[in-house]
């Protein structure tokens, strides 16, 4: 674990040489994302929701509800690389969506929708090719994407946010 808490597993690094068994155990994470992050925001009040994970960071209800924001727009990145050329895809300001009002919701929507979603994004994962993989999207503000980099991405950052969430509830002896 990492002394940074802003990064309690580390920042994220690209594994240039993946194996079969590397991108199954990524596949996972990503799969077990829903049943993780519900552990993980278990038996939390709602003050305990809207502490922030760290000073000046998002509250726990805010984390979760990103979760579902950005792996939303992973996903349709995915489902637009495999159906079109080299899309350009559209970034979008991850703290001002934390600051719409949906994000003051009951966590219980976002969990329902990433049940969803990292069911059929994992069923789609689980398809690809090695072809597949090598597909691309261009993001504007950092280039040309792989599939292959942005699903290792995703796959830490599952791990990276569930681990915000279990290192206040430890730091605070939250049960």
């Amino acid at each position: 674990m990492s002394e940074d808490l802003r990064y309690p597993i580390g920042k994220f690094v690209h594994d240039k040489e993946p194996t079969p068994q590397k991108r199954a155990g990524w596949i996972k994470d990503i799969a077990d994302l829903p049943a993780n992050l519900r552990a993980a925001v278990a038996g939390l009040t709602p003050a305990q929701l809207d502490t922030p994970y760290r000073e000046g960071g998002w509250t726990v209800r805010q984390v979760v509800h990103h979760l579902a924001d950005s792996h939303m727009n992973s996903f349709i990145r995915f489902k637009l690389a495999l159906t079109e050329s080299t899309p350009q895809i559209k970034p979008y300001d991850e703290k001002a969506w934390a600051m719409t009002p949906d994000a003051a919701l009951d966590v219980q929507s976002s969990l329902a929708l990433l049940d969803g979603l990292h069911t059929r994004w994992v069923a789609l994962l689980s398809s690809l090719t090695a072809e597949q993989m090598e597909r691309t999207f261009l993001h504007p503000e950092s280039g040309v994407q792989a599939l292959e980099r942005t699903y290792q991405l995703y796959a830490w950052h599952c791990r990276h946010h569930v681990a915000h969430i279990t290192a206040l509830r430890k730091r605070n002896g939250w049960r």
